[in-house]
């Protein structure tokens, strides 16, 4: 309990000082701009967050691993959006003082789709990024982005190849069947999900998020079984005991070099 308690001081730390009070970011080490996209066939529109790095800095993916800091997007000062969603595309792994993070180097597009209010209007974001950038130290990071999105707009191809590099559907991997024995630990919940899939790659990197808010997952510990894959993570929520795991909101990610494959919900075995 005391390792795990550990982790969500440091992450919570890092994540709420004011930014006065650790390492300031160099000037251009990220900069950010909103690629403004198109309206969709549905009525949403499609656009995207451009985040430019220094060289060799990078940034992180939404479950950043133990010693990441997990980005936080505000939308409070948009107009006429009515809800938003992020289309993340596959991110790398990082071996960080020899903890392991998830995320991008030098470049990120991110896609985002938003519900329009009023489809004859155009749409005002105003979005505030609070993130995480690391090169040889890792340093938040605070940026304000604003633009219109036309009620058209135009096909973006960027837009486009960040969506085609989103991970693949558990199907189209050869994922025939995902199941998580869920038991209680002193502080949370132990997790063991079983995948029967063909190797993705050399090294395989399963991620799970439990799709709650305020609860920190560990690194998982992976084996591999001929055709099925093992991975054990602890789940803490801020209460620091056993809590409910909605199980058809358990993220799984399999990340194995330029490969990425992940499935929405984790049943019994």
């Amino acid at each position: 309990m005391l390792g795990h308690m550990k982790q969500i001081l440091l992450c919570t730390a890092l994540c709420a000082a004011p930014l006065s009070a650790l390492a300031e970011v160099p000037a251009q080490v990220v900069t950010a701009t909103v690629l403004p996209g198109w309206r969709t066939a549905e009525g949403r529109h499609m656009a995207a967050l451009q985040l430019t790095l220094a060289p060799g800095w990078k940034t992180y993916w939404r479950a950043p691993g133990d010693a990441g800091i997990p980005p936080v997007f505000d939308w409070a000062g948009s107009q006429n959006l009515s809800g938003v969603q992020l289309h993340w595309p596959r991110p790398s792994v990082f071996e960080t003082s020899g903890m392991q993070t998830i995320g991008y180097h030098d470049a990120l597009i991110l896609p985002f789709e938003v519900a329009v209010a009023d489809p004859a209007a155009p749409v005002q974001v105003a979005l505030q990024v609070d993130l995480g950038v690391c090169l040889d130290v890792c340093v938040p990071a605070s940026l304000t982005v604003t633009a219109q999105l036309p009620p058209k707009g135009a096909h973006d191809p960027a837009i486009q190849q960040a969506l085609d590099d989103q991970p693949d559907p558990a199907a189209s991997a050869g994922l025939s069947a995902v199941s998580c024995e869920v038991l209680p630990i002193d502080d949370g919940l132990r997790v063991t999900a079983r995948m029967a899939m063909p190797r993705l790659g050399d090294l395989e990197t399963v991620v799970l998020e439990s799709g709650q808010s305020g609860v920190w997952v560990s690194e998982a510990a992976t084996v591999r079984s001929g055709d099925q894959l093992i991975a054990t993570v602890d789940m803490v929520a801020a209460q620091g005991e056993p809590f409910v795991l909605e199980r058809d909101r358990v993220i799984v990610t399999i990340l194995a070099g330029n490969q990425a494959v992940q499935t929405l919900g984790c049943p019994a075995g």
